[in-house]
């Protein structure tokens, strides 16, 4: 019976549009160069595919999970600089909503092994009043992405 991470993933390739696998060899040099290892559900997902764009093609995508070579902390995404003022250095951006906002994982905490995912709202980044956890894991998100649609954690709160 396939994992969960497993039926998502092949819905990914099915109905969405993902990038080409990355390689042992590009996990192991983005985990050298980033200086923390990928959970469970992101190592599964970038040796499935490097990045994709879910429900529509670029310009139109509310996600575009980003490749590895594209993954940066998330205060060079949201302000361009690598400066404790603009949030800690273990929280990176993977995924941009298009928007100015990116989708967040601190890889200073785990739940159950995976990096809880963060909404990077750039207007309020790094307050934790409101950037909240929107998902307790990278297949909690993808699911819930795949599922709700763009944004689904703001449909949440209106109601």
């Amino acid at each position: 019976m396939a994992t969960p991470m497993l039926r998502l993933l092949e819905e990914v390739s099915r109905e969405h549009f993902p990038y080409p696998p990355a390689t042992l060899e590009d996990i192991e040099e983005f985990e050298r160069r980033v200086g923390w290892k990928l959970d469970p559900d992101l190592r599964a997902f970038y040796l499935h595919c490097n990045g994709a764009e879910l429900i529509d093609r670029l310009p139109d995508s509310p996600y575009q999970i980003l490749p590895l070579s594209q993954i940066v902390r998330a205060r060079v995404a949201i302000y361009g600089e690598d400066d404790d003022k603009w949030g800690p250095a273990s929280v990176y951006a993977f995924c941009d909503v298009q928007d100015g906002n990116y989708l967040l994982v601190d890889v200073a905490r785990q739940e159950n092994g995976r990096y809880p995912v963060i909404d990077g709202w750039h207007e309020a980044w790094p307050d934790p009043n409101y950037c909240d956890q929107i998902a307790t894991s990278f297949s909690d998100f993808l699911a819930r992405a795949l599922r709700d649609g763009q944004a689904f954690w703001l449909k949440d709160e209106i109601g």
